[in-house]
């Protein structure tokens, strides 16, 4: 008998027939002899609808009382669930993220979870009653009620099946794994049988969006077996796993490969190459709370001038571009600035590079071959991202899919 935490989005409970078939789908696994806990987020677009509530009333609500409004969206999801399973002869409750026990901190819109209190679960659990709980929302010291931001229920489930000691955390949505990349792009796309977490922290932080990059993170750091299925079709879904337990004879060189177009370059022109350049031009745009991804400092004569490259979120491109127009530029005593938001990033993800050379080369070479001119490079232990123009972007990736062995019909697929 396993225990699982079972996480259905929010278009596996957007409608009652949904929500119905969400029902059956807990009560054969309690049939099976398991213990369920199931997390669950708001129906689809119920809590874009709550946003767009807010607006009219107020442009510029405070954090709390949009906390307040938009973690009503679970409740409606927790207790219609609750409903379905009593109507299939299933002893179930339902709980908000505050009567659980979700203890977070004040950081409204934007919460972190800072313990759970599972008592009264276990009590549950231990009395036969399969557990519903509203995900992406807990509760801080003082009472209020506060959400963990934008995929949060991704990250309840995971901090419940970390605490309750699950035997896995099975992440519902309407996909049925991670992919080598996304299908709509490249059609040859197959699913992974497992993955490892480095990996999926990789992929999630460049673009994939299968999991909340938070949920990941905290997977891999309580050893949470992760599995992601399919709500529509039944499958073995994807095993997301720690490195040590990535049990592959030979481990693939690429497992997958990650892109976007949310992404503007940036380039100061003739900025003096001196000590602390590199600061003067990134401080004040981390003082806007802007995240900078790609950063080339081409290299200077001594005393001469340099150029500084650097890549933000597309959303971020104007107010960075007024910051180094009224504040960079002239406390550096000039320079020219240059931008650029017709651009993306393709990146080669897997744990195999760190034991393979000539990833890097032969990425270069299969984009040259498709004429693709590579703007800017970045590297790590187990990703290589290049910053190309956007309109060779899918292009860019189905050459590299058949490239590295991706496609369905090579010999490396599962």
């Amino acid at each position: 008998m396993a225990l699982y935490v079972q996480k259905f989005g929010g278009t596996s409970v957007g409608s009652v027939e949904r929500i119905k078939a969400v029902a059956e789908k807990v009560k054969r696994d309690r049939d099976a002899g398991h213990r369920v806990v199931v997390v669950v987020s708001a129906m689809s677009g119920e809590t874009n609808r709550l946003i767009g509530l807010a607006s009219q009333i107020n442009e510029d609500p405070t954090p709390r009382e949009m906390d307040m409004l938009v973690s009503t969206g679970e409740q409606v999801t927790i207790s219609l669930l609750a409903m379905a399973l009593h109507q299939l002869g299933v002893p179930a409750t339902s709980y908000t993220g505050a009567q659980v026990g979700i203890r977070t901190d004040s950081a409204h819109t934007k919460a972190r979870i800072q313990r759970i209190e599972t008592d009264e679960l276990q009590e549950d659990l231990d009395d036969g009653q399969v557990v519903v709980v509203a995900g992406f929302q807990g509760v801080d010291e003082e009472g209020n009620i506060t959400t963990l931001g934008r995929g949060g229920s991704d990250t309840t489930g995971v901090a419940l099946a970390a605490a309750l000691n699950a035997d896995e955390c099975q992440i519902y949505t309407d996909v049925d794994g991670v992919y080598t990349t996304d299908p709509r792009v490249c059609s040859k796309a197959q699913r992974l049988e497992k993955i490892t977490v480095e990996e999926m922290l990789e992929l999630a932080s460049l673009g994939s969006k299968v999991l909340q990059i938070r949920a990941v993170e905290f997977a891999g750091k309580y050893n949470v077996p992760l599995r992601v299925l399919s709500s529509f079709e039944e499958g073995p879904g994807t095993l997301i796993v720690a490195d040590e337990e990535f049990e592959s004879m030979e481990e693939p060189l690429i497992s997958g490969i990650a892109f976007t177009a949310n992404e503007a370059k940036l380039t100061l022109l003739n900025t003096p190459d001196v000590p602390g350049v590199a600061s003067r031009i990134l401080g004040p745009i981390a003082d806007a709370n802007i995240e900078v991804d790609m950063i080339v400092q081409n290299v200077a004569p001594a005393g001469d001038y340099t150029d500084f490259t650097f890549t933000v979120a597309k959303g971020d491109y104007k107010q960075t571009m007024r910051i180094l127009q009224n504040d960079v530029i002239p406390a550096l005593g000039g320079g020219d600035l240059r931008g650029d938001e017709n651009i993306a990033k393709v990146s080669l993800v897997g744990v195999g590079m760190r034991s393979h050379a000539g990833v890097a080369s032969k990425m270069f070479r299969v984009l040259s071959e498709e004429n693709i001119n590579i703007r800017m490079v970045s590297t790590s232990e187990i990703k290589i991202s290049v910053v190309i123009d956007e309109k060779a972007m899918e292009l860019a990736v189905r050459a590299l899919h058949t490239a590295f062995g991706l496609d369905k019909d090579s010999i490396q697929s599962e």
